[in-house]
């Protein structure tokens, strides 16, 4: 149920062509699971810590649908809107890629959002994610939807490791 309101919202899914049924969102939470289950990531449940309250996912995921990149991993996060702005998304997106560079051995993970989406466009950048400057238009959406032109973030593992190692140096 609380994935379902947070599938609903229309602040949550501003940047998506829709928001989602509860039927659709079961459906989504059920897909989720069953990758999970069979490669064993993909988009994870986000709780809060010593609460075990649902504030939403993030994760990974292949996507499905033929972008500029592919094939590709991607990485991704869909939190409750209570919940936005207080570093949720940036921590939990730390976690999931660190998993993509060190057990999965990527070499590479991208983000893709719509052009106005400028709060997921500032996790990209503090996950240090870079713009490629590859802006297509989602195969998803007919060119002209509002929401089909999108911006190509990636992170290479030489990119996380550098990463990694200033932040080792400039911990006491």
């Amino acid at each position: 149920m609380p994935f379902a309101r947070i599938n609903a919202d229309p602040r949550v899914m501003e940047f998506f062509p829709q928001s989602l049924s509860r039927v659709e969102s079961d459906d989504l939470a059920r897909r989720c699971r069953d990758l999970i289950a069979r490669r064993g990531w993909g988009f994870w449940a986000v709780e809060l810590k010593g609460r075990s309250d649902f504030i939403g996912i993030v994760g990974l995921n292949e996507p499905q649908h033929r972008l500029p990149c592919s094939p590709c991993i991607e990485i991704g996060w869909r939190l409750s809107f209570g919940h936005w702005g207080k570093g949720f998304a940036t921590e939990a997106g730390t976690t999931a890629l660190r998993f993509a560079f060190e057990e999965l051995n990527l070499d590479e993970v991208v983000a893709f959002t719509t052009l106005m989406n400028r709060r997921s466009r500032e996790v990209m950048k503090r996950l240090g994610m870079v713009n490629t400057n590859r802006d297509f238009i989602h195969p998803a959406l007919t060119p002209g939807h509002p929401l089909s032109m999108h911006v190509l973030y990636s992170i290479s593992r030489s990119g996380w490791n550098e990463r990694e190692e200033i932040k080792r140096e400039s911990t006491p």
